[in-house]
């Protein structure tokens, strides 16, 4: 090592020293004296000026690399801060939610556990209530019906959704009920919550009210069907099961929320129910005639036997029920009855003069052909003394001789001008048609009921129809008779 000169020009000569005391001589950047194997450095003005420019722009570049630097760590770093700052907010969320969720299921795991005994508790009043209904429902058939008289049929009244026609058919029942109402005890068997249905029912302290709750969704069988109709159907199977079953009457009398009763209703079926027992041929007694217009009916005595069943008051069996609840159809259950796999042959009887009347002009059926065959119904006003009227020709037997010998004392007229011909004979006349069509055009010129509706054994029938024959009166007692074209074999004339 040298100790350095404290000035070294071109010109100037200095002297380095040696460790060992060694002068070295330099004058002009040469070595005058000393080793020659050391080198020296020449410093003249302008090269260390530059050195020094050279340096300070080497050592700012590296203090700016260097501070660029520590702003870009100082950056990451604020932002790795920053995200984790968030993360951590984040968790401090979710945590508190998590608890707030935790909170929430505990509360509603006790309310569940609070509804869970709630509802036990209110299955076990229901259950002590519709046993004391049950009781109550006893004791009151009991007071209505007698402790020792076995009633005839019970008369039960399918309402819904309609107060005011319930409230004129329970009025028009009562009316002719109240002296015989032990004989004929009287339900409202309501199907559905309609409030107004209910309170108008459980005024009237002369019956005994029933209820039908059915919250099952119900599928129709086929596009655009009437759901109604399938709810009728279920709530007659519930009524039926009922008063069959559960209150085990051996008949029933089923009637509509739209329906007036005639004074002699409840003696027509009385001295039917007797029919019921005897002849296992008939199915069911009716109240009803398809063909009971005002200018077609005469004699409120007059009673016939049926291959289509009419319904619109109609009586039953404990045994026809049993055979038909099991099976009971989805909807449509009148139609049902209609067909021949169901009724198998047997027949049903029905009056001349109807003992219903049927004013629901507004209903399931939308008021259908309601003011030109239904609001023209004559109802009878006779009081028929049915206790000592001998029904015995209604037995299948006796009827099929009785109503044959009617139909061939009848003048037999042939189709062209029908009319004239009716207006001209005082005698009953029959008619014979070919077939749907032909009797249609037949039907429309009188102005009877013309609709075709069902098929039983071997033959087509027309509504209220025996053995393909359709009888009406015309223009007073003259009885026309309408003759397919296998009926006079059918009812053995020849």
């Amino acid at each position: 090592s040298f100790e350095r000169p404290a000035v070294v020009s071109g010109t100037d000569k200095s002297r380095w020293i040696e460790p060992s005391n060694r002068s070295v001589s330099v004058e002009d950047g040469q070595v005058v004296s000393g080793d020659r194997s050391f080198l020296y450095c020449q410093f003249g003005p302008r090269t260390m000026g530059k050195s020094f420019c050279d340096i300070r722009i080497l050592l700012v570049v590296a203090a700016a690399a260097f501070i660029f630097i520590q702003v870009r760590l100082f950056a990451t770093q604020s932002e790795y801060a920053d995200r984790l700052a968030t993360a951590v907010e984040s968790e401090n969320q979710c945590t508190s939610q998590m608890r707030l969720l935790i909170d929430q299921i505990s509360m509603q795991q006790g309310k569940i556990v609070n509804l869970e005994e709630a509802n036990k508790l209110k299955d076990e009043e229901s259950a002590q209530l519709k046993t004391l209904l049950r009781d109550l429902k006893t004791k009151n058939l009991q007071n209505l019906i007698g402790k020792h008289e076995v009633p005839v049929a019970a008369v039960v009244i399918m309402a819904c959704n309609r107060p005011d026609y319930l409230e004129r058919t329970i009025e028009s029942v009562l009316k002719y009920q109240r002296s015989i109402a032990t004989k004929f005890p009287l339900f409202v068997s309501q199907d559905g919550t309609n409030s107004d249905v209910k309170s108008k029912a459980m005024s009237y302290n002369q019956l005994t009210y029933m209820q039908h709750l059915d919250f099952e969704p119900i599928h129709t069988e086929r596009p655009g069907e009437l759901i109604a109709y399938y709810k009728i159907a279920r709530h007659y199977k519930w009524a039926l099961d009922e008063l069959f079953f559960n209150h085990n009457f051996s008949r029933v009398i089923i009637l509509e929320d739209d329906m007036a009763i005639a004074p002699d209703f409840f003696d027509y079926f009385e001295a039917t129910a007797a029919l019921l027992d005897k002849d296992k041929s008939i199915m069911a007694v009716s109240s009803w005639n398809d063909n009971g217009q005002k200018q077609f009916v005469h004699d409120s005595y007059a009673l016939y036997r049926s291959d289509f069943f009419p319904g619109l008051g109609w009586m039953l069996t404990k045994t026809i029920w049993d055979e038909l609840s099991p099976k009971w159809p989805n909807a449509y259950w009148d139609d049902w009855v209609r067909l021949n796999e169901v009724h198998k042959g047997r027949q049903f009887i029905r009056p001349e003069v109807c003992r219903t009347y049927n004013f629901g002009e507004h209903g399931s059926s939308m008021g259908q052909f309601f003011r030109q065959y239904l609001e023209p119904i004559k109802l009878n006003d006779v009081q028929v003394d049915w206790k000592s009227s001998d029904l015995t020709f209604l037995m299948e037997e006796n009827f099929l001789k009785y109503f044959a010998k009617m139909v061939s004392n009848a003048r037999p007229i042939r189709e062209s001008d029908v009319i004239l011909k009716a207006n001209n004979i005082d005698s009953d006349i029959r008619i014979q048609y070919n077939d749907q069509r032909h009797f249609e055009h037949i039907a429309r010129q009188f102005g009877i009921f013309e609709e075709w509706k069902a098929i039983s054994l071997s033959y087509q029938f027309h509504l209220i129809a025996y053995k393909g024959v359709v009888v009406f009166r015309y223009r007073g007692q003259k009885r026309v008779f309408l003759i397919g074209p296998d009926s006079l074999r059918l009812l053995g004339i020849e």
